[in-house]
């Protein structure tokens, strides 16, 4: 609408609305300086300039709400803390009973299709929803909002986002220290161990007559878990159980995002708790294998993936804490907290750009290597890139939604 007029009569437009908010606060003898932002943006919203915009805005918006609206209401129907609560135990619960359906011998490497489409519900979510509220904000559906630039807000913004992001680096690099080399935030693991064990069975067995190897069958399962069990590398163990300590770390994360981005708005949380769904399956079930190749029982390792899920919900415990009692909550009074360095911005403000910090770490460094990994067929590899991005495509269109 404001495309419409001209720019002599926008300038005096707002020129107008900049003099009836100094003749408001002079009226309430209250200097600019001692005003927050929601302040400002409460008084702005008296203006008649805005008024009309307001107006106009309420009787152009649909009357409908989608059915995507529709259905994060029915799953997230209360307020922040509870919400997040609500999809901490959504991403938590389903990937795991899941868990229960995949074989023992599962090869994470043929999950590149679903770990492409996780990739593109984080990056859409991170691109789509929560950078453009970090540093723009959520337009309201029933008044229009206005940016204040602030000098070194943007900057603590960026500062939060760069934190997120090398926390995740500082993890992983630990966790390839720690298990000389492997990295640990991997949803394709090596199995060559295994391959290798099968390989060796396989080509003895191949010179065997058939009817002896029918009479042996039984002897070889059983020998074979037996050998299984004797011949585990004690560094894959290792690498079992440290890779449930970054599990269970990594979910502490999924929830500070969880709780954060319920905070910021209900569609940002929404979205968020979609992308961090559809990331976890496959992560949770490269994780399964991994733990499967170290030595634990099907039944033992869905149980360490329940006690990691732990970790999200505490995660997101303290991400309601660090917003309730930061600056942002609800259950505080109404007095103004002090700004982080000058600014409007108070420590709960931060988890969101520290979020999308680990979305990005998580939705490029950690998984796009899996994605550029390549055989030695050509027709076979187009045809799977061709998937993989189809599935990306997928994933980011989710978001749109």
């Amino acid at each position: 609408m404001a495309s419409r007029f001209f720019p002599s009569r926008r300038t005096g437009i707002a020129l107008v609305a900049g003099c009836l908010l100094f003749s408001a606060l002079a009226a309430a003898n209250v200097g600019p300086g001692e005003l927050s932002v929601g302040q400002i943006e409460e008084q702005l919203q008296s203006c008649p300039l805005v008024e009309s915009l307001n107006e106009h805005k309420r009787a152009t918006r649909p009357e409908s709400t989608s059915l995507t609206s529709k259905i994060f209401a029915v799953l997230f129907p209360s307020t922040p803390a509870v919400n997040a609560l609500l999809a901490t135990l959504y991403i938590s619960g389903p990937p795991n009973f899941l868990l229960a359906l995949c074989p023992p011998n599962i090869d994470p490497s043929s999950l590149s299709v679903m770990v492409a489409f996780a990739v593109g519900g984080l990056l859409g979510d991170t691109l789509f929803h929560l950078l453009p509220e970090i540093f723009v904000g959520e337009a309201s559906p029933d008044h229009v909002s206005f940016v204040m630039v602030e000098p070194n807000k943007n900057l603590l913004l960026g500062l939060g986002i760069m934190v997120g992001f090398f926390t995740f680096v500082a993890m992983d690099k630990a966790l390839r220290i720690a298990t000389g080399g492997e990295g640990g935030h991997d949803h394709s693991h090596s199995h060559a161990h295994t391959e290798s064990i099968d390989a060796v069975t396989s080509g003895a067995e191949s010179k065997k007559p058939s009817g002896e190897l029918k009479k042996r069958k039984s002897a070889a399962k059983e020998s074979s878990e037996v050998v299984s069990e004797k011949e585990i590398n004690p560094s894959v163990k290792l690498g079992g159980y440290l890779n449930l300590i970054a599990d269970f770390t990594h979910n502490i994360t999924d929830g500070l995002a969880l709780s954060s981005s319920f905070y910021a708005s209900p569609t940002i949380g929404a979205t968020t708790t979609v992308a961090v769904f559809f990331h976890e399956i496959p992560h949770e079930v490269g994780d399964f294998a991994l733990l499967i190749q170290s030595g634990f029982s099907k039944r033992k390792a869905m149980g360490a993936q329940f006690v990691t899920a732990i970790g999200a919900f505490l995660g997101t415990i303290i991400g309601i804490a660090v917003q309730e009692f930061g600056g942002n909550g609800t259950m505080l009074d109404d007095t103004e907290p002090a700004g982080l360095l000058g600014t409007s911005l108070t420590w709960g403000d931060m988890l969101l750009p520290f979020t999308a910090g680990t979305f990005l770490y998580v939705g490029t460094v950690a998984v796009i290597p899996e994605l550029l990994e390549t055989g030695k067929d050509k027709g076979i590899e187009v045809r799977k890139t061709i998937t993989q991005f189809l599935a990306v495509a997928l994933g980011a269109g989710i978001m749109l939604a």
